[in-house]
């Protein structure tokens, strides 16, 4: 799934919300499948292992609202002192291992004072 792939995007994204989306880990699975190529299963030990927890945890609510407010990986309902928007990114990109476009962007336009 490369970018500008839009059967491949609707793919990773029906599989983003059938994992739960951001109330799991679905979003880090779809987001690892759209900018490593990575199948499913891979993505899903890929992330599983990232975040120290087995590939069944990252299906669980309950325990993937702890550890995004634990990595500030941001969450479905933003709650006071968790990481949103560009913050939950930085972070996102820091414990997956990844560049995100928009985190790079906003890097590089911030070293330019721009």
């Amino acid at each position: 799934m490369g970018v500008g792939d839009p059967p491949g995007m609707a793919i990773a994204h029906s599989t983003a919300s059938g994992m739960g989306g951001m109330r799991t880990a679905g979003d880090l699975v779809a987001r690892m499948q759209m900018t490593r190529g990575m199948k499913i299963g891979e993505s899903k030990e890929y992330v599983a292992g990232k975040l120290g927890v087995s590939v069944m945890d990252l299906v669980d609510p309950v325990l993937m609202t702890e550890i995004r407010q634990d990595l500030n990986l941001g969450l479905t309902t933003p709650l006071p002192n968790y990481a949103k928007g560009m913050e939950a990114k930085f972070n996102i990109a820091d414990v997956l291992g990844i560049e995100i476009n928009s985190v790079a962007k906003f890097k590089e336009r911030t070293k330019h004072g721009g």
